[in-house]
């Protein structure tokens, strides 16, 4: 297999990763509402709008159409949740598995922002 090949395969395996989160979104609007921090108006609406972005970048993933702005955009999106989010969770975190899963999250939506970034690079 040459590295285009592997580069494909594994486009592809990150795009239905992303788009199962995005469906995700909509399979679990109201459990991911009390995600969104309180200052921001909307609750619901940034759940449903960050789903459809999510499905948005996978399809183009999968289309190689705009993969470099999806990229992008997607990496954007990964870095301000792990921000807005993630890191504010792990800091009012109590006990292990609090922490853990905080911490599991953090580094989890970092990875898939760095993996963006890498598809970004290499996209059109």
């Amino acid at each position: 297999m040459n590295s285009q090949s592997i580069y494909k395969v594994g486009l592809v395996m990150y795009a239905l990763v992303i788009g199962f989160f995005g469906v995700n979104h909509f399979l679990n609007g109201t459990g991911f509402q009390n995600t969104v921090p309180s200052f921001i108006p909307g609750g619901i609406f940034w759940v449903y709008l960050t789903g459809a972005a999510l499905i948005a970048a996978a399809i183009s993933f999968l289309t190689g159409k705009l993969t470099r702005a999806a990229g992008l955009f997607l990496a954007i999106f990964l870095i301000i949740i792990v921000l807005t989010i993630h890191l504010p969770a792990l800091m009012h975190s109590t006990g292990s598995p609090t922490i853990s899963i905080a911490l599991t999250n953090l580094v989890n939506d970092t990875g898939l922002a760095g993996a963006a970034l890498m598809i970004a690079g290499k996209g059109n």
